[in-house]
């Protein structure tokens, strides 16, 4: 049975982007919103791209190396599509340095997001991968894909990933869960709809329309054990809250906001770590080639999987879709990512 009663979260035709002017500031930063956890901070950089940029590069970490050795890895795209990793730590606040390393580390990529920018730019798609799928990391065998950060650093999570859909990457972040508190509460609170009432040990989420402050937000993120499907009910939280963000953020309240604006820059960037390749002029080459997105473009879905199984050593685990897996891979080849999600929502 497929625990995954509803994979696309499809934008509404009539959502509401932000006015056209306020939409050209933001070239430089929307970018951003695709880095840094969800990278929200930055759509709206682009009101001060000189300081914000010069921010960004000297307040982020850097991820000396993320990518495995080249002899182990897909072509580059010859297409113009863009791919980009996100990985969400549980390490609460460590630095990154032992997992930027390729070394074993204590740190375990609780989200995963394959970002999909399509050559011609006028979508971009959110895949979340189940960071408890059964999967085969290189050198160590049949494992929970979230284990491959922990066994060898982000170079080997970024391996298992490629090596999965035999697609490159072209950038990797890592953001802590601590990111979310700071979003949260740079924006002074986010009104989300929560799906499913639940409580957690500290404080209970009634159904429904609410503000979230940073502690609430963060509880709402990494919450699996209420809920009877676990982490797929979390991946689809984590989804519901980076639309809230991105919305928030969109809001003339925020856009016209210089104070807020810089205040988000400066107190997520701490808790962003990106590839070396991925400063701030990079950032807003992307972002002038997304000129135009709204937030409604953003499309979110989650990674097929043949739901929750036992490992021969006892583990519960997220059993792969094998065809899935091999569809989307070919759909990130080919830059028809958009067309497959659309061929599965149809049933075709």
């Amino acid at each position: 049975m497929n625990l995954e009663s509803d994979l696309l979260d499809r934008p509404s035709d009539d959502a509401a982007g932000p006015p056209r002017h306020s939409r050209r500031k933001l070239w430089w930063s929307i970018g951003l919103v695709i880095v840094a956890l969800f990278a929200v901070v930055a759509l709206v950089v682009g009101l001060y791209v000189g300081n914000l940029g010069r921010s960004f590069d000297t307040r982020t970490q850097k991820i000396e190396r993320a990518f495995p050795a080249e002899t182990t890895r897909p072509s580059a795209s010859a297409n113009g599509a863009m791919n980009i990793l996100l990985l969400g730590s549980d390490s609460r606040g460590a630095a990154p340095s032992e997992a930027a390393g390729g070394n074993a580390s204590d740190q375990r990529s609780d989200s995963m997001i394959w970002v999909n920018i399509p050559a011609d730019r006028k979508r971009v798609y959110l895949m979340s991968v189940m960071r408890d799928t059964w999967v085969d990391i290189p050198g160590r065998g049949p494992a929970k894909i979230n284990a491959a950060m922990s066994y060898g650093g982000i170079p080997l999570a970024a391996q298992t990933l490629e090596g999965l859909f035999g697609a490159r990457l072209d950038h990797i972040a890592l953001i802590d869960f601590a990111g979310f508190k700071a979003v949260t509460d740079a924006l002074g609170g986010v009104p989300v709809n929560v799906p499913i009432a639940f409580s957690t040990k500290d404080r209970a989420f009634p159904q429904g329309m609410q503000t979230l402050d940073g502690d609430a937000a963060l509880a709402f993120v990494r919450e699996r054990k209420a809920f009877p499907d676990g982490d797929y009910q979390r991946v689809k939280d984590q989804q519901i809250f980076v639309k809230a963000v991105l919305g928030q953020i969109l809001s003339a309240g925020t856009l016209t906001n210089p104070g807020k604006v810089t205040d988000l820059v400066d107190k997520v960037s701490p808790y962003l770590s990106v590839d070396t390749t991925f400063d701030s002029a990079a950032v807003g080459a992307l972002a002038v080639s997304l000129n135009g997105l709204r937030s409604s473009d953003v499309q979110s879905f989650t990674l097929p999987t043949k739901g929750i199984g036992t490992s021969a050593d006892g583990q519960s685990i997220v059993l792969p879709d094998t065809a899935a897996i091999s569809a989307v891979g070919k759909a990130l080849r080919d830059d028809t990512l958009g067309q497959w999600l659309s061929s599965r929502s149809s049933g075709e």
